[in-house]
């Protein structure tokens, strides 16, 4: 389990001594109707919903989950709820999208990739001109821009370029696709309503960029992509120092 994840059977422990035992136990035996390998996510999600839903989240973060008061957890925590809603989709028939199932241990793979697009959001964070010369991060009323609350979502990093203009950007660990255009789009529309200092552009940052994200981005315009690339550096270690 990755280390910011919620530890599902501290919370069955938790919610069964605040006299949720049944509710616990339905979660618990869940029987899971997909063929994908979220069921511990998916289980996670009904969680929170059952102690958001009860006013003891909070208690049971102090207690047992301090690091869901971090950027990290919150960010675990809407994708918990995120899967939990394409599941109740997917049993509606609603489901926009497969849930895509061709890895064994994809559960796993996918907490693993989220916990990778926290550490690259937060080492983008601290060194903004490694994004662009001038770019600052916004801060305001003990706001900061690292997940930038929104009415519907957060923005991964909101910053300010060298002229004051709002610069709103989206990172993807892995492939950016084209939906990323109308969450962008969304995000830079709130921000031109809400925080209004002129017209604010959008960055994509992704690890891959897909023609499909290429195309869309020709009809976006103050949208512009970026791939990322990573190094590693080994260092020998010979002796205690």
């Amino acid at each position: 389990m990755p280390p910011n994840a919620l530890p599902l059977k501290l919370a069955y422990t938790f919610g069964a001594s605040k006299g949720f035992e049944k509710e616990i136990s339905e979660i618990r035996s869940l029987v899971i109707e997909w063929d994908s390998s979220y069921d511990s996510s998916l289980r996670r999600g009904y969680i929170i919903e059952l102690y958001e839903r009860n006013g003891i989240f909070e208690e049971f973060k102090s207690l047992y989950w301090p690091q869901g008061d971090t950027p990290s957890g919150e960010t675990f925590r809407r994708r918990y709820l995120n899967i939990k809603r394409r599941y109740e989709d997917f049993l509606a028939g609603t489901a926009s999208e497969p849930m895509d199932n061709s890895e064994e241990g994809i559960d796993d793979i996918d907490d693993q990739s989220f916990a990778a697009e926290t550490d690259l959001r937060d080492f983008l964070a601290k060194n903004p001109d490694r994004i662009e010369k001038g770019l600052t991060i916004y801060a305001s009323n003990g706001r900061k821009g690292v997940e930038f609350p929104v009415d519907n979502g957060f923005i991964d990093i909101l910053a300010l370029d060298k002229q004051g203009k709002f610069v709103v950007i989206e990172l993807k660990v892995a492939r950016g696709r084209n939906k990323t255009i109308g969450q962008i789009l969304y995000y830079m529309g709130w921000v031109d309503k809400n925080l209004g200092n002129g017209t604010c552009r959008g960055m994509i940052i992704a690890k891959e960029i897909s023609p499909d994200l290429i195309l869309a981005t020709e009809r976006a315009p103050g949208v512009s992509l970026h791939r990322y690339k990573l190094s590693v550096t080994l260092e020998q270690v010979t002796g205690l120092e």
